[in-house]
C-alpha cells in the first residue's frame, strides 16, 4: 500500500475527500479558517468519513505541506492509484460513445507543468493522460495542488515503455500526433483531430523523443506570429498543450453540432 502524504490547498484536498475520501486520515485546518466558506465544505467532508481535524498554526501546516501555499489545509492521504499498461488497453477495449482523445506526456519532470496538464485536460475532454513510467513526474501533493482538482478527475496511466504503447494505439486505430518543429510537422489546425487520436507533447528542454517522434502518423506544431517581437521557438509545455487540446476541443465541437 502506498505511503500517505500531505496534500494541500482548498480544491486539492476537497477533490481527495469528494472523490476518495477513505484515502484520507487526518485533516489539519489553520487556527482561524475554521469558518471560512471554502474551509467550512471541507471539515464537513471530513467528519463524514471519520477523519480527525486538528487546528493549527500557518506555520505548522507550512511545515507539513512543505509549501508555504497551502491555502490553510492539509490532508493526510494516501497517492491516488495511477493505472498501468492492462489499464491502456481496457480503456481502448471498451465501447465508446464518443471518440478517444488521449494525451500523451513525454518526459515531463516537472510536476507544476504535470497539473497544468491535468487541469487543462478536464476542461478540454481528455479521455485519459498517458504517461511514461520512468523520468516523468509523479503525481506529487504539489502537481494535485496545481490541478486545483482535476488530479482527481482526470485518469492517469503510466506505461512501461512509451512508444510501445503508442504501437498499440496505432493498432486500435487511434491516430497518433506528434508536436515537434519539424520540416515534416504541419500546422495543428490543418489536420483532422475529430476521431480517435492521441496528442503527444514532449518536455520544453528536449522535445520529444527521436523513438517517439518515429511512432507518431504526423507530426504537428503551433504557427507563431511574434516575430516582430523576436524569435521564440518553444512554449512552456502547459501553455502549448492548453492550445493543442484547445484546437482538439475545437474542431470535435464544431464535428458535433
Amino acid at each position: 500500500m502506498a505511503k500517505a502524504q500531505h496534500f494541500y490547498g482548498i480544491h486539492a484536498v476537497q477533490a481527495i475527500l469528494s472523490e476518495r475520501g477513505t484515502d484520507a486520515s487526518a485533516l489539519w485546518v489553520q487556527d482561524g479558517r475554521q469558518n471560512d466558506a471554502s474551509v467550512m465544505p471541507i471539515i464537513e467532508l471530513a467528519n463524514t468519513y471519520g477523519i480527525g481535524v486538528q487546528i493549527a498554526g500557518k506555520d505548522a501546516l507550512t511545515k507539513l505541506a512543505d509549501s508555504p501555499q497551502h491555502q490553510g489545509v492539509v490532508l493526510q492521504a494516501r497517492p491516488k492509484p495511477v493505472g498501468d499498461d492492462a489499464d491502456l488497453a481496457a480503456l481502448l477495449q471498451d465501447a465508446r460513445q464518443t471518440p478517444i482523445l488521449l494525451l500523451l506526456l513525454d518526459q515531463i519532470t516537472d510536476p507544476n507543468n504535470l497539473g497544468a496538464c491535468l487541469r487543462t485536460a478536464v476542461a478540454m475532454g481528455v479521455t485519459a493522460v498517458v504517461v511514461p513510467k520512468h523520468h516523468t513526474s509523479s503525481l506529487t501533493p504539489a502537481a494535485a495542488k496545481i490541478a486545483v482538482g482535476a488530479a482527481e478527475l482526470m485518469p492517469l496511466i503510466q506505461v512501461t515503455n512509451l512508444a510501445r504503447a503508442m504501437d498499440n494505439l496505432k493498432q486500435d486505430g487511434v491516430f497518433v500526433y506528434g508536436t515537434a518543429l519539424d520540416d515534416t510537422a504541419k500546422p495543428l489546425a490543418a489536420c483532422d483531430l475529430t476521431g480517435d487520436v492521441a496528442l503527444v507533447m514532449g518536455s520544453e528542454g528536449e522535445g520529444i523523443r527521436r523513438l517517439t517522434a518515429e511512432r507518431c502518423d504526423q507530426l504537428v506544431y503551433i504557427p507563431m506570429v511574434g516575430s516582430a517581437h523576436g524569435s521564440i521557438q518553444s512554449l512552456n509545455v502547459s501553455v502549448a498543450t492548453g492550445m493543442v487540446l484547445y484546437e482538439a476541443c475545437r474542431q470535435r465541437l464544431a464535428a458535433a453540432i
